[in-house]
């Protein structure tokens, strides 16, 4: 596969000013590529701006600096009049299934709502009966029967709910979906049921996933990518296999280790993390990981690491990456 880049960001900051004159800094300098065709997997602890990375992506939450370019086009200060025909290229299927539905209105009526709003290819409004039949499509597409869009979100299980906001962010046929959390709150034989929905379809529509999740084993079974966060920065990204088999981030390692056997293996001298996450208005000078690491020396406290590529499809940001020359 000819992968090429889909979107790419670079240098992304958002902050948050707080009472007192303090700022949270979301944000720290991200930079990333996504390519066309991949599924990039986003982990981190809870906290770590993976969320908020994902809406800065589709410029949902508006950035302090950086660019993104999508499709070639730098879209980090369009105006929202200019962003509404970017929009149905870019998609976001959210974490609480049900709140992110109307409780008030029918299934038809919220996939059908993008359908009314934008205009077809050609720039025409769609007909009843256009609309219609792309329903039938996408409900067939993500497993559902006709019949449940005439019924309201309450009638419907957690599973159910979410394939249905698949649905609704595939309406408008996007290149690019950004999935945050979209299975944490399902039981684990749903969870893989829609993890399996999600890979089914990039590989019938040819989609990319930017997919946000905490769960490893979820990541590993449908990333071909991994990006790792931590305090708002990238700490190690790469190959799928290679960041989860063999990490280079001690931070890494102590989320692999910290996953139940046998999803994934690892090393049998677990390293798991200690302590508590520092506050992001305060974050530890120099590498940010240091306070909690089993291998932070001096210079970590002093320096902060920049990521560096390693030479096998991976980047970390280490003084002393694990099993790799620093």
């Amino acid at each position: 596969m000819n992968a090429r880049p889909l979107l790419q960001a670079e240098h992304l900051r958002k902050e948050y000013k707080l009472p007192r004159g303090q700022t949270l800094r979301a944000l720290d300098d991200v930079s990333l590529t996504v390519m066309q065709g991949e599924t990039l997997g986003l982990v981190g602890e809870s906290g770590c701006g993976k969320s908020t990375l994902g809406r800065c992506l589709l410029r949902l939450t508006d950035l302090s600096s950086g660019d993104i370019v999508f499709e070639g086009r730098n879209i980090s200060a369009l105006s929202e009049r200019a962003l509404r025909p970017i929009r149905r290229r870019m998609q976001m299927v959210f974490q609480d299934s049900y709140a992110s539905l109307n409780p008030r209105r029918r299934i038809g009526d919220l996939i059908a709502e993008p359908l009314r709003v934008h205009p077809d290819n050609e720039g025409r409004k769609r007909s009843a009966a256009d609309i219609t039949a792309r329903l039938d499509e996408l409900m067939s597409l993500v497993g559902l029967p006709q019949s449940a869009l005439a019924r309201y979100p309450h009638e419907f299980s957690g599973g159910q709910r979410q394939r249905i906001n698949i649905a609704r962010a595939l309406a408008l046929s996007p290149q690019m979906v950004v999935a945050d959390e979209p299975v944490s709150a399902l039981d684990v034989s749903i969870q893989a049921q829609i993890v399996n929905l999600f890979t089914d379809l990039r590989e019938r529509l040819g989609l990319t996933y930017v997919f946000i999740a905490h769960d490893l084993a979820v990541v590993r079974q449908i990333s071909t990518r991994v990006a790792v966060m931590y305090l708002g920065a990238i700490v190690e990204i790469g190959d799928s296999d290679t960041v989860l088999h063999n990490p280079a981030h001690p931070y890494t390692a102590a989320l692999i280790s910290a996953v139940p056997e046998p999803v994934i293996r690892h090393d049998p001298q677990r390293s798991l993390l200690r302590g508590d996450v520092p506050s992001p208005v305060s974050p530890p000078s120099g590498c940010r990981f240091h306070t909690r690491c089993p291998q932070a020396q001096s210079r970590c406290s002093a320096e902060t690491p920049e990521l560096r590529d390693f030479g096998d499809a991976r980047q970390a940001a280490c003084h002393f990456p694990l099993g790799l020359s620093a």
